[in-house]
């Protein structure tokens, strides 16, 4: 039996063993380092002596590496590998992007001379920035942690950055959404590499969830930079002490004092978006919060966050998170055990 990957082209190129090499730097993230490996070892065992199967290898372009915490990284030599994963770091919102990535201008060099090469390059998580500093996403659809996908743009305009995918493969680049996305490209590989069962079985196996097909309904955005300041926070606040209000744009513009005019031309210069978008959005956060920790029916959530009709609070709620309201309470709701 043999498996396929596609390549660089986007073709399927058949092999037995892949070759799967994951670049460790200082300050990466340990699990990110072990996470896919352990998922392809468990995929192994699951296809059987006579199943394709995976060689890993822990690579860097440096002697010694220390991870994340301070953990030590046994790590051998660049080499040539079919795939390689380049797994991400911590990365805080204020943090100096230029500083961090230029300490890491051998790993960067690494991965273009890979890439070079014709073989296929993922990024897991903000692992991504290394491969946009690369030039690896010029020009290619690209995701990232939901978290970080506004910087990578802004870093790296050439780049269509999409913040609501899992998964992003575009002609031999994959990357990936936030940390534990890092299973699902990891079971789309065994998939393509193993076929469906092997994937399937494994994801049994390891507790993963082997049908997300987006981050959107993850996304906290109370953890988001507001964008913003001045005018547009003093309209945002005003909309967000008002959810329940009808959307009355002349009315919010006689508060301010402005013309609607020009209250929607301030609003998007400060926020690149418009003030009927910001009142969605906070409706939906509010809706979410109400559906993961109250037991009030969708009607009613969708009344207190200023929908009359269900149905048209759904199809926004849906557009906005992926779920409808009721699999979003399914899925987020902290479950109940007895006597509590």
């Amino acid at each position: 039996m043999r498996g396929e990957i596609a390549d660089s082209t986007g073709n399927l190129a058949t092999m037995s063993a892949l070759r799967v090499g994951v670049l460790a730097y200082p300050g990466c993230f340990a699990s990110e380092v072990f996470g896919v490996p352990d998922l392809l070892t468990m995929a192994g065992h699951v296809a059987g002596p006579d199943g394709p199967g995976y060689r890993v290898s822990i690579v860097s372009p440096r002697r010694r590496v220390a991870a994340s915490g301070g953990a030590r990284l046994d790590v051998g030599p660049l080499r040539e590998v079919d795939v390689l994963v380049v797994p991400g770091f911590e990365l805080l919102l204020d943090a100096d992007l230029d500083e961090r990535l230029g300490a890491l201008a051998p790993e960067t060099a690494a991965i273009r001379a890979h890439f070079s090469t014709g073989a296929a390059v993922v990024s897991l998580c903000v692992g991504a920035f290394l491969l946009a500093d690369a030039g690896l996403l010029d020009g290619r659809r690209a995701t990232t942690s939901w978290l970080h996908a506004d910087a990578l743009a802004r870093r790296r305009p050439a780049a269509d950055v999409r913040p609501e995918e899992l998964v992003v493969t575009d002609t031999g680049v994959t990357t990936t959404a936030a940390f534990s996305a890092m299973y699902d490209f990891a079971l789309d590989l065994i998939r393509r590499h193993g076929g469906p069962r092997v994937a399937r079985v494994t994801a049994r196996l390891a507790l993963v969830d082997d049908a997300r097909t987006s981050q959107t309904p993850y996304v906290d955005a109370r953890l988001l930079p507001r964008p913003g300041h001045g005018f547009s926070e003093r309209v945002m606040r005003h909309l967000d002490q008002h959810l329940a209000a009808r959307y009355d744009l002349a009315g919010l513009a006689a508060v301010f004092g402005v013309s609607t005019r020009t209250l929607l031309r301030r609003f998007a210069a400060e926020t690149g978006r418009t003030p009927l978008a910001h009142l969605q959005s906070s409706r939906v956060r509010r809706a979410r919060h109400l559906l993961e920790t109250t037991d009030r029916t969708v009607a009613a959530i969708a009344a207190s966050v200023g929908y009359r009709d269900p149905g048209t609070f759904t199809a926004l709620f849906t557009r906005h998170t992926g779920h409808p309201p009721s699999a979003h309470r399914a899925a987020f709701r902290p479950r109940r055990t007895p006597g509590t």
